[in-house]
């Protein structure tokens, strides 16, 4: 995930982590090897997403009208971690869009909430969080410390982290917008708006959102990261079916999402 195996993260730098498999991010003295990542896509999952007549309110309910003719898709791909029962874990999720903004809302069962880290960027996969990843031209292609792709990572006081290039934590708050609401004992609604960019984004620099328009296609996949109180996340469960056995391909390879399909 920009997230999977880890960067263990220092005072002073990133140290390395390489061989632990439950952490996201590699660390500051490798180079992202690319040479086995193709830098184009064959699409699949390929669903499509109504555009919104009326805009979401972003309110954490799945009542707003823009919700209702929608169907919901699962959150049910292990991609790391021992299996999980449904009383652990179980997710679902929906997608609609307006030219300004993709909106998510996700149901979420999670028999234990864990929020460890105060700093958001220090070991934040290690907390309960959702992720969202987007791929503006739906290009594949590695990302590990490009924006080629983005993977947000939602916390549950709604900072937003990503890796930016430089290989450095960055906060892009104002990229995904969310609301949390608990609606059970063990159920949130974790509901987003996520403005879109493209590779050509800038860390620091003015940057134009991408308009999003019908007949337009772009990567996508969501994730959930789950620990219920230990020192590192138990697992990682996600919305595409991702084949071979290394499954956390989507920190560095955005060829692994799925493809969704705008429409009116």
């Amino acid at each position: 995930m920009k997230l999977f195996l880890a960067i263990c993260i220092t005072t002073l730098s990133l140290s390395s982590c390489k061989n632990n498999p439950n952490q996201q991010e590699k660390t500051s003295d490798l180079v992202e090897d690319t040479s086995e990542i193709p830098n184009s896509k064959t699409d699949h999952q390929l669903r499509q997403v109504t555009k919104a007549t009326i805009t979401p309110e972003l309110d954490g309910l799945a009542i707003d009208p823009a919700w209702q003719d929608i169907a919901w898709q699962p959150l049910d791909q292990k991609w790391l971690g021992e299996d999980y029962t449904a009383e652990d874990f179980s997710g679902k999720y929906k997608l609609t869009w307006t030219p300004e903004a993709l909106y998510i809302i996700a149901e979420i069962t999670d028999d234990v909430i864990y929020d460890k880290e105060d700093d958001p960027l220090t070991l934040w996969w290690d907390d309960d969080c959702l992720e969202i990843f987007i791929d503006a031209d739906n290009s594949g292609g590695g990302h590990q410390f490009t924006h080629n792709a983005f993977a947000y990572h939602v916390a549950l006081d709604g900072n937003v982290v990503d890796v930016a290039p430089g290989q450095v934590p960055t906060l892009y708050n104002n990229h995904v917008e969310s609301k949390i609401v608990k609606t059970g004992e063990n159920t949130m609604i974790w509901e987003c708006k996520m403005t879109v960019y493209n590779d050509t984004y800038k860390d620091g620099g003015v940057n134009e959102p991408k308009i999003l328009d019908v007949n337009q296609r772009l990567g996508f996949a969501l994730a959930y990261c789950d620990n219920d109180t230990s020192a590192e996340r138990e697992n990682f469960i996600g919305s595409v079916a991702v084949p071979g056995e290394d499954k956390n391909r989507g920190w560095i390879d955005a060829g692994i999402f799925g493809t969704i399909e705008l429409v009116e």
